[in-house]
């Protein structure tokens, strides 16, 4: 005997079935919609706002898939220098707390000479001993002289450029929170 699907226990598995659906993409959302967290509480923060509209960089943030697919990088990156005898901690991300302190006072300092503030939106994420500047700048300002200054830090090993004079290009050269996907173009690193 065949029995029918439209009867009211059919409608109470539907519901369930439709119950079940909804918790199980809330707990493994779609990969385009899965949240981006600092997974490796790498420092990432806003040092100047002074040109508006600069597009926020994504920074450290990143989807799990995409935590996981550099898992094996990131492992390989930070123990490297300790293996090379390069680094007295044994691994560069190690330095990134100390050098987010360090950088904070550099600030200051280059600031009393370059007036930097007034002509940047501008932010940091440090990596493994990296000093990733990403935002906007004045078109006059003295870019070079600034990474420069910056990369005096101790215990810094590379400043890495990507900087933009115009924040309305339809590309910059990093990823940004409102458009994580869109391409960038020339990045510094």
């Amino acid at each position: 005997m065949r029995r029918s699907m439209c009867g009211p226990a059919s409608a109470f598995k539907g519901a369930a079935l439709c119950l079940c659906v909804s918790l199980l993409s809330a707990v493994f959302p779609a990969h385009g919609d899965e949240q981006r967290t600092n997974r490796g509480h790498d420092p990432f923060f806003q040092i100047s706002k002074a040109i508006d509209a600069c597009p926020v960089p994504l920074g450290p943030l990143e989807t799990e898939a995409e935590w996981l697919a550099d898992s094996h990088y990131r492992i390989e990156r930070g123990n490297s220098c300790w293996i090379e005898g390069r680094c007295r901690l044994s691994n560069a991300y190690l330095y990134d707390t100390e050098i987010a302190e360090a950088v904070q006072r550099r600030l200051a300092n280059i600031n009393a000479a370059m007036h930097w503030r007034e002509q940047s939106t501008l932010w940091l994420t440090l990596q493994r001993r990296f000093i990733y500047v990403q935002g906007c700048v004045a078109p006059g300002f003295d870019k070079q002289a600034f990474l420069q200054e910056l990369a005096k830090t101790a215990d810094v090993e590379r400043v890495i450029d990507d900087t933009t004079t115009n924040p309305r290009a339809a590309q910059l050269p990093y990823k940004t929170l409102a458009d994580p996907d869109r391409p960038v173009v020339d990045p510094g690193n």
